[in-house]
């Protein structure tokens, strides 16, 4: 049986030039994606084509009918959604909050691609769908990537569960902060679900893992002084004020969903896999925090992620159950009796052994047993 044949990833003009400039003569198992090929059709004429697969590239009309006849296979470009459907990586809070400096909310590419998915057109149109499953196809992929290099290659990553209502300035919101400061300086990555009230806490205390506690304080304070997202500008002009006080901080990951729209996402997680599907979001978060996953109290959408990372865990295994941390013993043992259910669930499978419920953040960087920075 023949092997597989390699796959090229080509994002940019440059790794184009550099595979062509080493002898490349065949384009077979290439996928180029979102690259600007119009200057370079002579050199394409060149290359055997059959086997090749073009993602939303800029090639001369009359190159992409000589790739079509040579066996190349061409995703045309989209250029009547406000949102690259091929993009080769994840978004940075600059990028969606690309006019906040100087504009509204409302102005920024964030709000500008929720609007569109509110819009009766795109909801039902064929071309629409395609473009958003084109879109979270190639954040998965990229978030893939994004795992194998730089500071994030074979990070431990750790997710933070907690709900978009915890307003800054709350005793809740400052225990997330001091969750995400300490998992961070345990060597850990966090990851949220990118959005604003705990996620948006636990983010900023991985990003100011490093800062000092009056700088902290400074920050916490500053923040407080726009305790909700209600005011979507002022949320996150106040936000930005802190990153460009502290522009270096340690990265953490979001994972937001336009599924939520109206929940803007913050500024202080470094990278932001923001998808279109909210199922394929959540799945993502509970399938790649195999370091573990820390519940703050919460309600209905807290516990179903709970409750998902327990179904997961429940038939993985031994190797495979992802350690499950529920912070809050009097929420999740009296309020919200959800550790009674778990721990149901785990008795005689080797989950039980991986769960805990405790009341303090030293307890859940314990439980985790960290990773050494």
């Amino acid at each position: 049986m023949p092997g597989r044949r390699r796959v090229v990833e080509i994002e940019t003009l440059e790794q184009f030039d550099n595979a062509v400039a080493e002898g490349a003569r065949s384009m077979r198992g290439w996928r180029l994606q979102s690259v600007d090929l119009s200057s370079r059709s002579h050199v394409l004429r060149g290359l055997r084509a059959a086997g090749s697969v073009f993602l939303g590239c800029h090639v001369e009309l009359a190159t992409v009918d000589d790739l079509r006849a040579r066996g190349a296979l061409l995703f045309p470009r989209m250029p009547d959604v406000p949102f690259d459907p091929y993009r080769a990586d994840l978004y940075s809070p600059r990028q969606l909050y690309d006019a906040i400096a100087y504009a509204p909310y409302d102005a920024c590419l964030d709000a500008r691609v929720y609007a569109w998915t509110r819009d009766g057109e795109a909801q039902h149109d064929l071309a629409a769908a395609l473009a958003r499953a084109l879109h979270d196809n190639s954040i998965a992929e990229a978030f893939d990537d994004t795992l194998t290099v730089g500071e994030l290659d074979g990070a431990s990553l750790v997710g933070i569960m907690g709900g978009h209502a915890t307003a800054r300035g709350d005793a809740s919101y400052a225990q997330a902060v001091l969750l995400g400061r300490a998992l961070t300086r345990a060597g850990h990555t966090v990851v949220t679900g990118g959005g604003p009230g705990a996620m948006e806490a636990a983010n900023l205390g991985a990003y100011l893992a490093d800062a000092t506690e009056g700088e902290l304080a400074a920050a916490l304070a500053h923040l407080g002084q726009v305790p909700t997202f209600q005011d979507r500008t002022t949320w996150a002009r106040t936000a930005s004020e802190v990153v460009q006080e502290h522009p270096q901080g340690r990265a953490s990951i979001g994972i937001p969903t336009w599924f939520y729209g109206h929940e803007p996402p913050n500024l202080f997680a470094t990278v932001i896999a923001k998808y279109f599907h909210n199922a394929l979001r959540e799945a993502v978060l509970v399938e790649r925090c195999e370091a573990g996953i820390v519940y703050l109290p919460g309600a209905a959408g807290t516990a179903q992620e709970i409750f998902t990372d327990a179904c997961e865990n429940y038939y993985a295994p031994a190797e495979k159950v992802a350690p499950m941390v529920l912070l809050g013993v009097d929420h999740w043992r009296r309020h919200l009796p959800a550790w009674q259910l778990v721990q149901a669930l785990a008795r005689d499978r080797p989950m039980a052994e991986r769960i805990w419920c405790v009341d303090t953040v030293a307890e859940v960087v314990a439980a985790l047993e960290p990773a050494q920075p």
